[in-house]
């Protein structure tokens, strides 16, 4: 049978059966966040669904190798899962990120940039350079030492001290920037302070003269996978704070929708 919108029956079971699915995960990867695992009743509590139509998902799912379950009968995502999820934000946020920075890059008319965290530097994967932020060149690919970068703070945010230390444990902290943190403790205290305030401001760290406001992005497993930073000169970024800052966290914001870190 055809529907009214040109979809069959079974195009539109098809489709019901994989929003499922996927619903099914994203609420397991929420419930084993802290935890090793959770059971068919968790999930379905989770969701509000039937237990037996959650069962019955989680075992089709752990038959592709999406989910595994323990000896306790508990299930979480496979390892498996986490590669093809690690690939799949990655293409996601470089498909996705290029439009919420040109928006971004036109209503601050200053350069914007999508920094991700390697090891313990921070690497632009996406930017947009208004002709008027007069920045020259192109950061695509460049590292940078996390603890000043523009990005460092925010792609950390989610990090506790002993993750953020662990880090930043070989780091040398030297930078050409005269306001770059003196050690890991100078670090965590200036991530404190932009946790409480909503945002991070990178004040002359990088670079003399150089200012930058950056947000956190997360994915649909409530991790932050990336930071939306607004770059420019200090004298003309640092009056427009307020602005500016509303605009970068409205930009993570949505970009971390289109990741299905926000619910």
């Amino acid at each position: 049978m055809t529907l009214a919108d040109g979809t069959s029956d079974d195009d539109a079971d098809a489709t019901s059966t994989v929003s499922r699915a996927f619903d099914v995960v994203a609420s397991l990867a929420a419930l084993t966040r802290t935890r090793p695992g959770a059971s068919v009743t968790d999930v379905a509590r989770d969701l509000g669904r039937d237990r037996s139509h959650v069962s019955r998902t989680l075992t089709a799912l752990a038959a592709n190798d999406v989910v595994v379950r323990d000896e306790q009968r508990r299930y979480r995502l496979s390892w498996a899962w986490y590669t093809a999820a690690e690939d799949l934000v990655d293409r996601r946020l470089r498909a996705e990120g290029i439009e919420v920075l040109d928006e971004l890059a036109l209503s601050t008319g200053e350069a914007v940039f999508l920094g991700v965290l390697r090891g313990d530097t921070t690497v632009t994967v996406v930017e947009s350079i208004p002709a008027s932020s007069r920045m020259v060149g192109t950061w695509i690919g460049r590292a940078y030492p996390a603890f000043c970068s523009d990005a460092g703070q925010a792609v950390l945010w989610d990090a506790d001290d002993d993750e953020v230390r662990a880090v930043l444990a070989a780091t040398r902290f030297e930078a050409a920037g005269p306001k770059a943190p003196r050690d890991v403790e100078d670090f965590l205290q200036r991530l404190r302070a932009a946790r409480e305030r909503g945002y991070a401001i990178v004040d002359e760290e990088a670079e003399a003269g150089l200012y930058s406001v950056a947000a956190p992005v997360w994915d649909f497993r409530g991790e932050v996978v990336a930071a939306v930073q607004v770059v420019g000169v200090r004298t003309a970024l640092e009056p427009r704070t307020g602005e500016i800052a509303d605009a970068c966290s409205a930009a993570a914001r949505a970009l971390s929708e289109r990741l299905g870190g926000i619910r």
